[in-house]
């Protein structure tokens, strides 16, 4: 590839208000969708990630893996349903959704990580009571809601220099209970947890639409609850605009819903004024700089 050394330097240079407005931030990522398939697009996560932490910043990688668990629920012929875009989780399903997301996902991404550079180190809600749930819902079986949050094992890996890569699989307040959580709660959940600067949501989508399919690139919790009531915001999308609600209700600055389709998309919300999608925010703006 031809870089333009001036170019590049100016880049950097023009990049610097940004690099000082989250130095020492935390910003949790929830990585999922089709690039997670995808080593190229993986690979350039991964960088991304591992220059948000050289330049300061301590983020927590979240991530799903609903398309290798339909894989494998499928080969083993354990049928897969969906209620209000969550799985239903009985005990069969449960087993393979902690099989792949903690055993085969999480494990791809640490790599990639360090394929990069970086230091990263896997984890699930299990590790350190990190996560510890309660039945969201009867109807979804062992679908977990977060009750109990212990995040001292995350800022001990942000002390440490390394990254925390988190699948999302938790314990339950009964003994040898495990249950499969949405990868956007668990994010939220986390973000919430450790009142994070920022709280990142990686979709396959451009981001929030109003009722003309425009992208809305700022929008308020008001914004969000009217258009959910109008059916505007609906289907999938429900799920990541509840998680933000409840974050920024928990003291996360801004929640972003990305197009992670987008190349360097969390390098585009952070360190531009660009951005790659829908910021759901209360007042503060998509880009301040630092103050003194």
């Amino acid at each position: 590839m031809t870089r333009d050394p001036a170019a590049t330097a100016r880049t950097l240079s023009e990049a610097l208000p940004y690099l000082q407005r989250y130095a020492g931030a935390i910003v949790v990522v929830k990585f999922g969708g089709n690039a997670m398939g995808d080593e190229a697009a993986m690979a350039e996560f991964a960088r991304d990630i591992v220059l948000m932490r050289q330049v300061g910043v301590n983020p927590v990688v979240v991530h799903g893996g609903g398309p290798m668990i339909n894989d494998l629920l499928s080969r083993l012929g354990i049928k897969s349903e969906f209620v209000r875009g969550k799985r239903v989780t009985d005990k069969a399903t449960v087993e393979v959704v902690e099989m792949v997301l903690t055993g085969l996902v999480n494990k791809r991404i640490v790599q990639a990580i360090m394929d990069e550079g970086g230091r990263a180190v896997g984890l699930s809600g299990k590790d350190d009571d990190l996560m510890v749930c309660e039945a969201d819902d009867p109807e979804l079986g062992f679908v977990g809601r977060p009750v109990e949050m212990n995040v001292q094992v995350l800022r001990d890996l942000f002390n440490a220099g390394i990254i925390p890569v988190v699948a999302p699989v938790a314990t339950g307040m009964n003994e040898n209970e495990t249950f499969n959580v949405n990868g956007d709660t668990a994010a939220g959940a986390i973000a919430g947890a450790l009142k994070a600067d920022r709280l990142l949501l990686l979709t396959d989508v451009a981001g929030v639409k109003n009722a003309n399919g425009e992208v809305m690139t700022q929008i308020t919790p008001e914004e969000v609850i009217q258009m959910t009531a109008d059916g505007v915001i609906a289907g999938g999308m429900i799920p990541k605009t509840e998680t933000a609600l409840k974050a920024l209700e928990e003291g996360v600055r801004a929640v972003v819903i990305l197009d992670g389709r987008v190349p360097n998309a969390c390098l585009l919300e952070l360190f531009t004024d660009q951005g790659a999608g829908s910021m759901i925010r209360t007042t503060e703006p998509r880009v301040k700089p630092r103050e003194a």
